[in-house]
């Protein structure tokens, strides 16, 4: 199973690293934000380890071309208006030389305008929102699916193999919620059908009692959610209280064993999308077993999808810029790397566009979002595999029992870009191919 993947990574060449905001001639500073005081403060403690765990690593191998690495993370309790602030202070004060890795829609929009104004690069969010990338900017890079894509793929396949007839949707009153809705809506529009209701909820709430009887009052038989933890726990609790055995859908803001192990058993029948595999202990590659031992060692707790994607971020970043020795600008450019070692199996790392370097590429990554299963009994893990079938979709039996929990996948055909379920895109690549030209960023 294994394979190599590639990843459309930011290689900034064309200046001295001395020359460069927070660059000196022992030290490379970046930044990041994460949420450490508010309602999503499990998951950026896992991307806070993954992240400081590749800091360590790299600096204990001598760094980057001699220069450490120095992480700064600031909180912004996934509040806008704190992230603006968070920002200015990374920016002005720890003078970074790159943010990388911040997590939050609503907290990445605002804090773009801030770091390009400086010329600072925006790099790899943990949010998946087409903002992200859209429109096209010389420091703009996301490796994320978008919600967008995940939920017009997902609602489609949860469709057509399960045969739901009326779907609603519960999601966050902003942009991240937004996205989600969108998505399934334009999926639902390709088969011809249309949201039954659209119900909306404020960051913070934490009673979903209205939005969930009026939902099943419409007879939906499946709920997609623009949710994170604590509403996707709160949402389906309360369904469960009101008798309701409704399936749920959520996107990748929602996949992780919290669900379950917060929930408890009302989680069964939680599905959320996802490219990232859990890195189980167990796992049956070793080097993913490898990987999770090393961080349960460090860190006295099991690692999950966000301990992987704060792992990959920095290493990304180190990959990039080893490919330029004792060079580091502001000049865009992307290349391929292939992640290799930990990440040589397919359970780790970001899937992501590769393409010849001397190709136009947009500023994203073209992944295929899979599908999970979350629940206390059970937890299917749907993903893009390494079979190819021509126009279809094959279910595989990986065979083997990991913690009680049997592992389903679903692999799709990659051989055409056509055939990526609602994620290639292909004309707004062109689009972003064109601009690239026209703007002279790229070849």
């Amino acid at each position: 199973m294994k394979r190599i993947i590639g990843i459309a990574a930011a290689l900034f060449a064309g200046a001295a690293l001395a020359q460069g905001q927070g660059v000196s001639k022992n030290e490379i500073v970046i930044g990041s934000m994460q949420d450490l005081s508010g309602p999503i403060v499990a998951f950026s403690k896992q991307l806070k380890y993954g992240m400081e765990m590749r800091v360590a690593e790299i600096n204990d191998q001598g760094g980057i071309h001699g220069r450490k690495l120095k992480l700064v993370i600031e909180d912004h309790g996934y509040d806008p208006k704190k992230a603006v602030l968070a920002t200015q202070k990374l920016v002005q004060k720890d003078k970074i030389f790159a943010m990388i890795g911040t997590i939050g829609t609503p907290t990445a929009l605002p804090s773009m305008p801030i770091l390009f104004e400086k010329n600072i690069p925006h790099l790899f969010p943990l949010t998946a929102a087409r903002e992200m990338y859209e429109p096209l900017h010389p420091l703009k890079y996301s490796i994320a699916a978008t919600y967008y894509d995940q939920m017009r793929a997902g609602v489609k396949y949860m469709v057509k193999n399960k045969g739901y007839k009326k779907v609603c949707t519960l999601y966050q009153d902003d942009d991240f919620g937004l996205e989600v809705m969108r998505g399934a809506e334009a999926g639902l529009k390709e088969i011809n059908m249309a949201l039954a209701e659209k119900t909306t909820y404020k960051r913070g709430a934490t009673d979903f009692s209205s939005q969930i009887a009026k939902m099943k009052d419409t007879g939906c038989d499946l709920v997609v959610l623009g949710t994170i933890i604590r509403e996707t726990i709160g949402s389906i609790a309360t369904a469960r209280k009101l008798g309701w055995g409704v399936d749920f859908m959520g996107s990748t803001a929602a996949y992780t064993d919290l669900i379950h192990k917060l929930g408890g058993p009302a989680m069964n029948g939680f599905y959320a999308t996802s490219t990232v595999n859990n890195p189980y202990l167990d796992d049956a590659s070793r080097n993913v077993r490898e990987w999770a031992s090393k961080y349960k060692e460090k860190y006295k707790e099991d690692p999950a999808v966000f301990s992987v994607y704060g792992y990959e971020v920095i290493d990304l970043f180190m990959r990039a810029q080893q490919r330029h020795p004792a060079r580091l600008g502001r000049t865009v450019e992307l290349v391929e790397l292939r992640i290799a070692k930990v990440f040589e199996d397919r359970e780790l790392g970001v899937l992501a566009r590769r393409r010849r370097r001397d190709q136009q590429l947009a500023h994203r990554a073209d992944v295929v979002p899979g599908l999970h299963l979350v629940g206390q009994a059970e937890h299917h893990d749907v993903v893009r595999g390494h079979q190819r079938r021509e126009g279809d979709l094959l279910v595989r039996q990986l065979g083997q029992q990991r913690l009680g929990v049997e592992a389903l996948a679903v692999v799709d055909d990659a051989g055409r870009a056509q055939h990526y379920e609602g994620h290639a895109e292909v004309e707004r690549i062109r689009m972003a191919q064109r601009h690239h030209q026209q703007a002279g960023v790229l070849g």
